[in-house]
């Protein structure tokens, strides 16, 4: 029986990448997007990728990121998903290696229980340029689920984890039912169900 549903955020709840979209507002989109790109298909380190992304967004002001990060589009039936899993009192946790700056606006709609994320520096309210968190690596969602399997006393077979990119691999080795999301052929591999129709809708079958 689940207990625990772990989801990814950018491009599983989040329609796009966090990142991209500030890219896109500061118009580095394109540098920014290219490195992304590569990133979710495990073609680069996830940490050396995640500072040299943001390291591009040095000097946007943080109006601006939040301003962003409150008008960011969630995938078809996230919060029918959601509103199914809680109705079962199946907690939700999303891990990002995203920002808690989008975070924290998704949490207001979709109701999640917890996140894990990273925050983005800022100065003088400007960016850094820096990053830091809990989720800069790429085995960090790994270990932040086995983190939470102990202080929870959860058994693998009572989680349920779902995400689309090279960094979910780590976590999809703690989890009991893995589905991949309109996933990254990287991901895919590693994958129990893997889901092509861009609507969260369908994963509620396989929780039924």
């Amino acid at each position: 029986m689940l207990k625990l549903c772990v989801f990814d955020f950018d491009s599983t709840l989040m329609d796009g990448e966090t990142i991209d979209e500030l890219a896109k507002a500061y118009k580095v989109g394109d540098q920014v997007a290219l490195i992304t790109h590569k990133a979710m298909n495990g073609e680069l380190d996830f940490f050396e990728s995640l500072q040299a992304r943001v390291a591009l967004l040095k000097g946007m002001p943080y109006e601006l990121v939040l301003k962003t990060c409150a008008n960011l589009p969630l995938i078809k039936g996230s919060l029918e998903l959601i509103t199914e899993l809680k109705s079962k009192n199946i907690k939700i946790a999303v891990f990002s290696g995203g920002f808690h700056e989008a975070l924290s606006e998704a949490q207001k709609t979709l109701k999640f229980d917890i996140a894990f994320a990273n925050f983005l520096h800022h100065k003088n309210e400007l960016l850094s340029g820096l990053v830091g968190g809990e989720m800069m690596f790429s085995n960090s969602k790994g270990l932040m689920l086995a983190r939470l399997k102990k202080f929870l006393n959860l058994r693998q077979d009572e989680v349920l984890c779902v995400g689309d990119g090279a960094n979910d691999i780590s976590m999809f080795k703690e989890s009991g039912l893995k589905i991949a999301f309109c996933a990254k052929e990287a991901l895919k591999a590693h994958a129990d169900i893997c889901v092509e129709n861009k609507d969260l809708k369908e994963i509620i079958k396989f929780i039924n």
